[in-house]
């Protein structure tokens, strides 16, 4: 960042927890005690200590907040106009000057409140003074309360924005939703950006950076942007165009010619001509991306016509680009990052200061004198040099040919071994064999006895020891061999449908395990009780005796009614749902079942965040104070500097 580091603005404190510092403060820093033996000259600095020490806390800290927090006014216009952007200039301007105002109103209490103690003459008068000048200081603050939480809330959303230099060499990613933006970048930096298949996943700048030409580049991957006025586009897409509108860059647009970002070309063109102001004076190119699913050549006619106001401008290049297979993406980056380089030393041409490099510079040409052709020429007993040296060329060092192959380089030793033959210069030879030294066992006439052994098996071949027979079969043979072969296949067929049906085949439950048959009844009781000769005639009021009887369920007058209205409410918010204009997430895709696919993947997505990670939201940086210094701080006691 140029002038700001946002990160290090301090926390704003609440307007509680502002008095409680402050009052600790003063409680630890100034003394405590009053004795009765004291002077009135000295309670009443006693107490004036107090009151300008909690001023002066309180001075410093709303000054630090006054001076850490950026003026938009200073900063630069890209900045200025992103704050204004996230959160209303006005409103936040406001809260800076009513701290301001706070500031001052506390400075002229202190000062008041001073000027009586002067004339305080007794220790509760001097005490009295000191409360209330402390006293109106805390309901100075605590009306800051609403501006002191909005200013901490801006902290945090200030910390969370990414470092874009204004000033440094940067290429800027635009065009509608889903077109593959945030793919691209992933591809050319090391930036992770998140990508879903649903529209408007980036939701703010984000920034990776790279490196061409020993330069550092930064590429900022900016939301996708609707077709419709400045004044209806929300923050989201406002960030897009304030990017584009102020930071010096390379302009990539990205177009989808396979549509499948829920937008056709004519829209897509349509955009870019709404947004075309915003590129005057600056590099720009057309990236036609997802090739892999349909190139610019196997549009059809009337499709290739919309883009002809493209082909047609000789100063706006179109490449075709795919992020799956990797099509064109490095050739995007070298025009971007070259035709952005021209630019700028272009536009350091127009300036002032080249004159003064330039004079520096003066190249000597020598004026033709006698008229006479004086060509270069090098002496022959230089060429003559040049000639034995190429002859007595010295032989490679290794350290030569590994600065040479540099990564890909191997020690290997075994090429220098000319005393072995070449087929087997580079044979693996095993030092043990089985647990044993294979040096113990070498025989020194095991070549004689190779040789020996080639001059048998020579002899063998020609005697035709090792030639096959020929067998033919017989018909018998052939039959048995083709039914085998049938009976294989078979086999398979049966094993390969087995598994098919294994895997679609459920468990089944059958329809007599789910129905209970009631078997139990009163009479079979009293049945087999009196099979037992068991007399259970009195009986009446037993437990067995009293069953369950089923009631009717009918709905009362009044839950009728309450049902009739609970229908006109929903006609009614059926028909506000009508009225009121669909929700960005309905607006890209068309399909029904692919909208509730995605919602799913996007609701699966923040909630991994929000719940494995405890983030409050997907670009949450914020890590809080783990432990407050005022709260944990003391006073030192007497006797406590044994430790020394």
């Amino acid at each position: 960042m140029s002038q700001y580091n946002f990160k290090k603005i301090a926390v704003v404190p609440t307007a509680k927890d502002f008095i409680d510092i402050i009052l600790s403060k003063t409680q630890r820093k100034t003394p405590t005690v009053v004795h009765k033996q004291y002077k009135i000259a000295r309670i009443r600095n006693f107490y004036n200590r107090k009151v300008k020490f909690s001023q002066q806390s309180f001075h410093d800290r709303l000054t630090q907040i006054l001076t850490e927090f950026p003026k938009l006014d200073e900063v630069h216009p890209f900045y200025a106009d992103l704050m204004n952007v996230l959160y209303d200039k006005d409103h936040y301007k406001l809260a800076l000057g009513q701290l301001n105002t706070a500031r001052h109103l506390i400075d002229n209490v202190a000062k008041d409140y001073v000027r009586l103690l002067k004339y305080g003459d007794s220790l509760y008068r001097c005490k009295q003074l000191k409360r209330a000048a402390l006293g109106r200081m805390a309901t100075i603050m605590k009306r800051q309360a609403t501006n002191l939480t909005y200013l901490e809330q801006v902290r945090q959303h200030l910390a969370r924005l990414p470092s874009i230099d204004p000033y440094t060499r940067t290429i800027i990613i635009c065009g509608f939703p889903n077109v593959g933006k945030s793919s691209f970048i992933n591809k050319i930096t090391r930036a992770d950006v998140e990508v879903q298949p649903y529209a408007f996943t980036t939701k703010s700048l984000y920034v990776g950076h790279m490196d061409y030409k020993y330069l550092r580049w930064q590429v900022i991957d900016t939301p996708g942007i609707l077709d419709h006025p400045l004044e209806d586009r929300n923050v989201i897409e406002m960030q897009a165009v304030t990017a584009l509108a102020h930071l010096r860059a390379c302009i990539l647009y990205f177009i989808d010619l396979s549509e499948q970002c829920g937008h056709n070309l004519e829209e897509q063109v349509l955009l870019f001509e709404s947004i075309r102001p915003l590129f005057t004076n600056k590099p720009l190119i057309v990236v036609a991306n997802k090739t892999d699913i349909v190139t610019l050549d196997d549009l059809p006619k009337e499709k290739r016509d919309t883009l002809k106001i493209f082909e047609d401008s000789p100063d706006i290049p179109v490449i075709e680009t795919s992020t799956v297979n990797d099509q064109g993406i490095m050739e995007v980056k070298i025009e971007a990052c070259e035709k952005l380089l021209c630019f700028r030393v272009d536009q350091k041409m127009r300036t002032k200061k080249v004159d003064g490099i330039l004079n520096r510079l003066h190249v000597a040409v020598p004026k033709p004198r006698d008229n006479k052709e004086r060509p270069p020429v090098i002496p022959p007993n230089i060429l003559l040099k040049k000639q034995q040296q190429a002859e007595k060329q010295k032989k490679k060092l290794e350290r030569d040919i590994e600065l040479e192959m540099g990564d890909d380089y191997v020690l290997d030793l075994k090429k220098s071994y000319t005393d072995i033959p070449e087929e087997e210069r580079w044979d693996i030879i095993p030092e043990f064999w089985d647990g044993h030294n294979i040096a113990d066992y070498i025989d020194p006439d095991i070549f004689e006895k190779l040789a020996e052994l080639e001059q048998e098996e020579e002899i063998r071949e020609e005697t035709g020891m090792y030639v096959v027979p020929k067998m033919e079969m017989d018909q018998t043979m052939k039959d048995i061999k083709e039914l085998a072969l049938k009976i294989r296949h078979k086999k398979a067929i049966i094993r390969e449908e087995a598994r098919v049906n294994k895997q679609n085949k459920k468990p089944a439950i059958p329809r007599t395990a789910s129905v209970k048959v009631k078997d139990r009844t009163v009479a079979k009781l009293k049945k087999s009780m009196k099979n037992l000769e068991v007399d259970i005639s009195n009986t009446k009021n037993a437990h067995f005796m009293k069953t369950k009887q089923k009631t009717k369920l009918t709905s009362t007058p009044a839950k009728q009614m309450r049902m009739e209205v609970s229908t006109e409410k929903q006609e009614k918010m059926n028909k506000l749902k009508a009225l009121v204009k669909p929700s960005r997430n309905d607006m890209g895709v068309k399909d029904v079942a692919m909208k509730k696919k995605l919602a799913r993947i996007a609701h699966r997505a923040i909630a991994k965040k929000v719940t494995k990670y405890g983030l409050k939201g997907e670009g949450d940086r914020f890590i809080g104070t783990k432990m407050p210094k005022h709260l944990y701080a003391g006073k030192r006691g007497s006797g406590k500097t044994d430790r020394r």
